[in-house]
């Protein structure tokens, strides 16, 4: 073997060398990313905004990985957690779903019963009602004759919301009669009630021109004065 063969064979063993040296740098970068990063578990991102107190869906959810040591631990990293519950706040596209971003449906205590019905957008929920609110339950009713007096009364007091449905367009057709005649949208509204409660709002929701909620101040519970359950526009004059 010659000189210039021997260079050859030593360049060739460095390059071998070096190429080894490399090919242990990026192994020993790789492993101290993944010291770093640790493994990656799923996390679910929402596609789109969802609305307070409406009930959560997997669609609205799309799975993505993320390292487990980036997540905070109220990270929802298994999509069956938004069984039964509903959003408590609006959610942002692009949000990853946290524990603290649901709560548990509302649900009936014992001796209670669910009913709904229809109440006038624009006058009796203006968005403001959600799942879990108190509301206190108003109607009017016109007099039965000349000699009487049209009247309003609280027929329920700190009613207890457990569902808002969406905003539905009444049908003209069956909105001709005079207790239906101003309202063009309605929300169904759902509600927790014993069963006299129960009772005394189906016959406002037949029989009243109008049935309106009034929401009650969080966390109290407002008892309305037996002298404030009714009132008739002459008792201002």
């Amino acid at each position: 073997m010659n000189s210039r063969q021997r260079r050859g064979v030593i360049l060739l063993v460095l390059s071998v060398l070096c190429a080894v040296g490399a090919f242990a740098g990026v192994l020993s970068v790789i492993r101290d990313v993944n010291s770093k990063v640790g493994p990656e578990v799923a996390a679910y991102r929402l596609k789109s905004d969802v609305a307070p107190y409406r009930e959560l869906s997997a669609s609205q959810f799309e799975k993505v990985s993320m390292p487990e040591r980036w997540l905070s631990s109220t990270a929802v990293t298994d999509l069956s957690e938004i069984r039964g519950k509903i959003a408590v706040t609006r959610l942002e596209k692009g949000s990853l779903l946290q524990q603290d971003m649901i709560v548990e449906r509302p649900e009936l205590e014992a001796g209670q019963q669910e009913i709904a019905i229809m109440i006038d957008a624009a006058t009796g929920v203006a968005g403001k009602i959600n799942p879990g609110a108190r509301v206190n339950i108003y109607a009017t009713f016109e007099a039965e004759n000349d000699n009487g007096k049209d009247q309003s009364k609280v027929i329920v007091e700190n009613a207890r919301v457990i569902d808002v449905g969406k905003l539905t367009a009444l049908d003209p057709s069956q909105n001709s009669d005079d207790r239906r005649r101003t309202a063009t949208e309605a929300v169904p509204i759902t509600f927790a009630l014993t069963t006299a409660d129960t009772q005394r709002v189906a016959y406002a929701e037949s029989f009243a021109t109008h049935v309106r909620l009034a929401l009650v101040a969080g966390g109290s519970d407002t008892v309305v004065a037996p002298d404030d359950r009714s009132y008739t526009l002459d008792e201002d004059k």
